[in-house]
């Protein structure tokens, strides 16, 4: 971690946080305008310095977080959660979201259970026509 003073490239400070498990996933998505910083978008070469205000897009969700710190390396999980602190809108957002992607998953009826073997072979026996 770096001192507040620094800035360091948001590709690398996303792969960093282990937002994207390689920097190219970090630079795909923000060409293509799915992370903002300071609500601008941005680009890949961007520099980030700690106090700003990151938005990144995985649909449905988006999390909005503030740079609490700086990395060039990316290390374990624990240290990458502390570059950074979500915002409590946008936790709040999720898990409402979440909340109502688990609602729709359980409206969601199936007419048939899948077949058993016999099934199967009574199927297999009609289209064989025997």
């Amino acid at each position: 971690m770096q001192s507040s003073h620094y800035s360091i490239r948001l590709d690398t400070w996303l792969w960093a946080a282990r937002f994207y498990k390689t920097r190219r996933l970090a630079v795909d998505a923000i060409k293509n305008g799915k992370i903002r910083v300071n609500i601008e978008r941005s680009k890949p070469a961007r520099m980030v310095k700690q106090g700003d205000f990151i938005s990144i897009i995985r649909a449905p969700h988006q999390i909005d977080l503030q740079v609490m710190a700086l990395a060039e390396k990316r290390g374990p999980a624990g240290t990458a959660q502390t570059l950074y602190q979500e915002t409590i809108k946008s936790i709040a957002r999720g898990q409402k979201l979440t909340l109502q992607l688990k609602a729709a998953a359980q409206q969601v009826r199936f007419d048939q259970k899948k077949p058993d073997q016999r099934n199967r072979e009574l199927s297999r026996k009609a289209k064989r026509g025997d």
